[in-house]
């Protein structure tokens, strides 16, 4: 089946730096989550979820300037038999329930959409083909919310592309059932001028499962906000990322996973490649383990490869550990340049130089790419870093 959705207004230095600390500040926002944007003053770019973000750049959704327009936004579902697809009010209770936002966009994004997407899974189903979801940018600026639901024990991959030119600010609620899997694999190649900004909320059931993959190429700014949250013990998470940073570019991720519940898992690695001057990068990894946490397995992991002059980048891992009764809990961040070993070790064997800093950054990135899963997609992936590495080569 194939639903098509119009989003109209009022809707949906040279060298590298790197910073990499250990603190619990990142955790705890400038305010706590609501609905209402009126509970999160305007950003100035000094608060700590803000101090790395270019708000000029934002277009004005940061500060309740950005109008909605027509059309700015279409949205395409594409989904096998058995997947209900549906254009719902705000009155669904579906919406919001897997978070609650923490920032004043992911709180005009809320307020401001009409109608929103919910995609459907019903129990005990088993997809053997994947839901796509085609977000195309028309132009212009949009609110969203799309909601992707699995019933009790039903498995299933989901895409969802962004393509084109918008400002869009969005909400993406996760629910996944009791020992329910769910594979999402978000890729931004967005042109050249678009901003994107996004909160994705997980609720992971008891024993269920939840796979995130995020792919970041285009945009001008983006700024994406993964968070998981469990409804019972025993689920788990991964959250996988892999970002291609060039000249001007503002990629931002930040993740959450809070461990509200005994006996989960969660595992963050994201990856990242960056080159040109000005391309900027920044991942922040949060990992909350409450009190009543006993038993979490919680490990992230960031690495980002320099590959030119010019560009930065922010690593900033946060553990925040409420009880000692854990299984275990850590991280891992480093940012380097280019390794020149590796590289004059295939240049030894006669492979070409450009040859060979293909293999090396194709090689960096190959963990990642393999846990998607979708020949197609892959495929195209590993083309669009072909691409972007063809302008440094």
């Amino acid at each position: 089946m194939a639903e098509a959705q119009n989003i109209p207004a009022g809707s949906t230095t040279a060298g590298s730096i790197a910073v990499a600390a250990e603190s619990t500040v990142a955790t705890r926002m400038s305010a706590p989550p609501s609905f209402d944007v009126a509970d999160f003053p305007v950003p100035h770019g000094r608060e700590e979820e803000w101090r790395f973000t270019p708000l000029e750049r934002l277009r004005g959704l940061h500060d309740g300037t950005a109008v909605a327009t027509d059309g700015s936004v279409t949205v395409e579902v594409n989904a096998p038999d058995g997947v209900t697809v549906e254009t719902v009010g705000r009155d669904d209770a579906r919406i919001g329930k897997a978070g609650t936002p923490v920032d004043r966009i992911a709180a005009q994004a809320y307020s401001s959409f009409e109608k929103a997407s919910v995609v459907s899974v019903a129990k005990e189903t088993v997809l053997t083909e994947p839901i796509r979801i085609d977000v195309r940018g028309e132009g212009g600026t949009a609110y969203a919310h799309q909601v992707i639901e699995l019933g009790a024990f039903a498995e299933a991959v989901v895409v969802i592309d962004h393509t084109g030119d918008a400002v869009l600010a969005s909400n993406v609620d996760y629910l996944i059932g009791d020992g329910a899997k769910l594979t999402v694999v978000s890729v931004q190649d967005w042109d050249d001028k678009a901003v994107h900004v996004a909160q994705h909320n997980a609720l992971v059931g008891r024993d269920a499962s939840f796979k995130s993959i995020v792919v970041t190429f285009g945009g001008d700014l983006v700024r994406l906000h993964p968070r998981v949250q469990y409804a019972g013990p025993g689920g788990e998470a991964e959250l996988f990322g892999l970002y291609f940073t060039d000249r001007g570019q503002h990629q931002e991720h930040r993740l959450l996973v809070d461990h509200n519940a005994p006996n989960c898992k969660s595992n963050a690695a994201y990856k990242g490649a960056l080159q040109g001057q000005d391309a900027h990068a920044v991942w922040i990894g949060d990992v909350l383990i409450r009190v009543m946490a006993e038993g979490t397995d919680t490990y992230e992991m960031n690495r980002n490869l320099v590959l030119t002059d010019g560009a930065r980048v922010d690593s900033v891992p946060n553990l925040e550990i409420e009880t000692g009764e854990i299984a275990g809990a850590g991280h891992a961040s480093a940012t380097g340049r280019f390794d020149d070993e590796q590289l004059f070790y295939l240049m030894s064997r006669g492979i070409p130089q450009a040859e060979a800093r293909r293999l090396v950054v194709r090689g960096f990135f190959a963990e990642l790419v393999q846990q998607i899963g979708l020949p197609d997609v892959e495929e195209r992936l590993l083309t669009k870093i072909e691409t972007e590495l063809e302008a440094t080569l």
